[in-house]
């Protein structure tokens, strides 16, 4: 292996820091010796002009892309067009400039939605642009390859140290625990404890409750991503997953026992139940060195603790 890229005094721009995964990402460099750097949350990071003045005055060295107009299945089925504006906008401006900015290192965070519905799993880095990506995501997905693609190209024509890391379904401390608009794992958890504080006998769960989901705690994938800027020679996409899946309906009552709801389970299938799988393979990154450190267990634990820490119960996020 390549002598690692040293993290030690440089500057380094996570770039939306106040989500889930900028706040783990924030942490992990500071641990790791970085100056950090975080923008204004009034900076529009759609906005060239303005993300050019920020850089211009700022000089990162690093950048992780972890900015993202993001949502649960039925939030990408409603307003398609917004997360596909926003994402491409985001993309595109912070990955030319950082080029133009002569960047050291840059992560761009995608999504597993990049990869073609029915993709053989586990699905592979070069599955991508083998198909075309699941119908109910298809603006932020298709946004989300524009931001890898232009990755890779920027390494190609520029010589760019540019990368994209390509995580399964991230849940952890941050989340945002909306029963409607969040993700599978934050949903659960509001879903089971208003049931358990109101006495309710049964929880319903969107879909059928068979897809599978691949799960990985943020933290772990914010040490990933710190290791790609260390250890990620050869650019391209790394895929950072566990390995392993569980049904919707199993994860259901994993969250249950966690927060301590007793009651039944019922599945409401006129809800939408999304890929009947998605797990990755993570083979790529794993021989760079990197592993998971946080079993499911403890990892939904840590979610509720901080579900119940917060006076707005995470909705507002």
């Amino acid at each position: 292996m390549a002598d690692a890229y040293d993290l030690t005094g440089k500057s380094a721009y996570v770039a939306g820091h106040a989500g889930m995964a900028g706040q783990a990402i924030v942490r992990v460099l500071d641990h790791a010796g970085c100056r950090v750097l975080t923008a204004p949350r009034t900076l529009d990071l759609r906005e060239q002009t303005k993300v050019r003045e920020w850089f211009a005055d700022n000089r990162p060295e690093v950048v992780i892309i972890a900015a993202a107009r993001a949502g649960g299945i039925m939030a990408h089925r409603e307003r398609p067009a917004e997360f596909a504006y926003d994402n491409v906008m985001i993309a595109a401006n912070l990955i030319d400039t950082a080029a133009r900015h002569a960047v050291e290192r840059l992560v761009f965070v995608a999504s597993s939605a990049i990869y073609p519905r029915g993709a053989a799993q586990p699905i592979k880095e070069s599955a991508f642009l083998q198909g075309a990506p699941d119908p109910g995501h298809l603006g932020y997905a298709i946004a989300k390859i524009a931001g890898a693609t232009l990755c890779d190209t920027y390494r190609a024509q520029y010589g760019c140290d540019f990368m994209t890391a390509v995580p399964t379904n991230l849940y952890g401390p941050g989340d945002r625990y909306d029963p409607v608009k969040s993700h599978v794992v934050p949903a659960l958890i509001r879903k089971a404890h208003e049931a358990k504080i109101a006495g309710n006998e049964a929880m319903t769960i969107w879909g059928t409750g068979t897809p599978r989901r691949e799960l990985l705690f943020v933290d772990d994938f914010a040490e990933a991503c710190a290791h790609l800027v260390k250890h990620g020679q050869g650019g391209g996409l790394f895929n950072v997953g566990t390995g392993e899946d569980i049904a919707i309906r199993d994860l259901a009552a994993l969250v249950a026992e966690t927060v301590g709801f007793r009651g039944k389970i019922v599945t409401d299938p006129a809800k939408p139940d999304g890929a009947q799988g998605k797990r990755i393979d993570s083979t790529r990154l794993r021989a760079t060195g990197w592993r998971p450190k946080t079993d499911l267990r403890s990892g939904l634990a840590a979610t509720y603790r901080d579900f119940l820490s917060r006076g707005d119960g995470g909705v507002a996020a």
